[in-house]
């Protein structure tokens, strides 16, 4: 995901605790999502997760803000940007099925050096040295953890790098409408079409067993913490600079390394940790070097949700 655009930046530490909260909520989103998905279809769960966040936001925002919420200035390219998430909702939930929680996040942390190898052809920004040593670093780390003959399973790792790749594009497409969009009408519209998309698959996803009420709180918690994350994550660029914020993005992949050895009982082993210890340095250093010797645009580190 990519920042809004910031307009204070008077209260930074604010700002670093909505942030890690909104990765809690993220991380808590992908803890459940997995739980779910071995027991009923990708499809199925990702059209609950929306449709909850599209009733929560319309019953929360439609009566203030009414029809606003739908108006965009470059519809064709929010569409656009919607449906890219739809597909990285579909990837990476079909990581998360066969993949542990805290690979599978550390994977998708691939997404944020892509942005930055593809800003300079595409958005026209200076990269630099420095972050180039960065993302090189980054990259080292994936292979570490998705290194063949490793205990991961390949098509697993490989939904995730194209979850990751599909991140790359939303990370984009979101820089590029930052600046005429309102955070609240994208998020919306990726509600909405979220919603429209995965709803067309029910029909032939409508299987998995009996509803019991703890199924059914989990399956209504996903709109609650994704939308709940979002919410946060926009207040947060709203408190402080993405300079600041950035390198703190990456403590997602720290609450995914617990959510994943308390509720799944897994431990990365020690080669998946050297790789994700160095994907972490790495995605620190590039967000640290974006404003000395490394380039004057913003990254912010993320998986899209």
């Amino acid at each position: 995901m990519t920042a809004p655009a910031v307009t204070r930046a008077s209260r930074p530490l604010r700002g670093a605790a909505l942030l890690a909260g909104a990765l809690l909520l993220f991380a808590c989103l992908d803890a459940t999502v997995k739980h779910l998905t071995a027991e009923y279809p990708v499809p199925l769960v990702a059209s609950v997760r929306y449709a909850v966040q599209l009733l929560l936001m319309t019953a929360l925002l439609a009566p203030s803000r009414g029809r606003s919420m739908l108006v965009t200035q470059r519809p064709w390219l929010v569409a656009a940007r919607s449906l890219t998430l739809v597909l990285l909702t579909l990837l990476m939930n079909s990581a998360l099925q066969r993949l542990p929680l805290a690979e599978a996040t550390a994977l998708s942390f691939a997404a944020p050096l892509l942005v930055v190898l593809l800003a300079q052809p595409l958005l026209r920004e200076q990269v630099g040295w420095l972050r180039g040593a960065g993302v090189l670093a980054g990259f080292v780390g994936v292979l570490l953890i998705a290194r063949p003959g490793g205990n991961l399973d390949p098509l697993g790792v490989t939904l995730a790098l194209l979850a990751a790749g599909s991140n790359a594009a939303y990370q984009l497409l979101s820089r590029l409408l930052s600046g005429t969009e309102r955070p609240v009408n994208l998020l919306y519209s990726s509600a909405l079409i979220g919603t429209l998309c995965f709803g067309l698959m029910l029909p032939w996803f409508l299987s998995g067993p009996p509803l019991t009420p703890l199924r059914v709180a989990l399956f209504l918690s996903l709109g609650v913490t994704g939308g709940g994350g979002h919410l946060l994550f926009t207040l947060a660029f709203r408190e402080a600079p993405a300079s600041f914020l950035a390198p703190i993005s990456y403590l997602q992949l720290v609450w995914a390394a617990l959510l994943g050895l308390l509720i799944f009982g897994h431990v990365p082993d020690p080669l998946a940790l050297t790789g994700m210890g160095i994907l972490l340095a790495a995605g620190v250093s590039v967000a640290a070097f974006g404003g000395r010797g490394g380039g004057r645009g913003k990254e912010e580190a993320g998986s899209g949700k």
